[in-house]
Formats: structure tokens, sequence, C-alpha cells
């Protein structure tokens, strides 16, 4: 005795099942696309005025007014230079400590910062005055910026 099988429903599983392998195959593309879009489009530096550029504005004009900004770094270096010749090479390194703590990006860049924080207060107070205020920022970089000038 035989049994009767659906052949049919075994082999071709239906439009269901085409729908639902066609969903499961483009919906996680979809999503990694629109999620990839949005991200690109967020203003990640953090200044309000400066465009965000994509693939469709990426002219020479749009391209050199992104390199006239100036590295976060730089500006922060020159700021401090500015502090530690007004004020003294204490507060340009405590400025420089709070500076990497509020940005950690900046971190990198603080061992740098810190000896040429460490040459100009030679140049400013003389050797023995400027090792004076050192200080561990930045892993003594600003004493290995004034022993070595």
């Amino acid at each position: 005795m035989k049994h009767s099988t659906n052949r049919q429903t075994r082999r071709g599983r239906g439009p269901a099942h085409r729908i639902g392998r066609s969903l499961a195959f483009v919906l996680p593309v979809v999503l990694v696309l629109s999620g990839t879009l949005a991200v690109a489009g967020v203003n990640w530096s953090g200044t309000p005025a400066s465009p965000v550029l994509t693939a469709a504005d990426g002219s020479a004009a749009g391209a050199s007014s992104s390199t006239a900004a100036r590295a976060p770094q730089d500006v922060l270096r020159d700021r401090l230079l500015v502090e530690l010749q007004e004020e003294n090479p204490g507060v340009a390194l405590t400025h420089l400590q709070q500076a990497v703590n509020d940005r950690p990006s900046l971190a990198k860049h603080c061992a740098t910062i810190a000896r040429a924080l460490g040459r100009a207060a030679v140049r400013v107070y003389g050797p023995n005055k400027a090792q004076s205020y050192a200080r561990p920022v930045c892993d003594t970089s600003y004493a290995t910026g004034v022993t070595k000038p």
C-alpha cells in the first residue's frame, strides 16, 4: 500500500517561501547601505559651518576649502604657545592635559605638543626656570623638550 504525498508543496514550497528568501537577502543589504549613507551624512568635525563632502560635490573648490582648515592639534599647540608666553608653562601644561581629557583623539599628539612647549619655555624662560615647570603630562615630554632644545 502506497501513501500519497503532496509532491508539489515539498518541491515548490510556494510563493511565500520565495518571497521570504528574497527578503532575507535584500533586507540586510538595504539596511547596511542606508546605515552607511546615514553615517556619511553626519558632520563629525564638531564645527557646524564646515561642509560635508560627498561624491556628488567633491569638486576642486570643496577640496581646497578642506585643506585650508587647520588640524585641531595645530590650533591647540598654537594656543598653548601663546598661553605659555602670556602666563607660564604650568598653565599651558594644565590646559594641554584638560584638552587631551576632553578630546581623547588629541592624545596621540600630546607628546609632540608638550615637547614644543618645553622648547618654547627654554627660549622664553631659560633652561633652569623652564625645568621648574615640568610635570608628568604626556609621559614627561615637556621635560624632554626642555632638555633637548
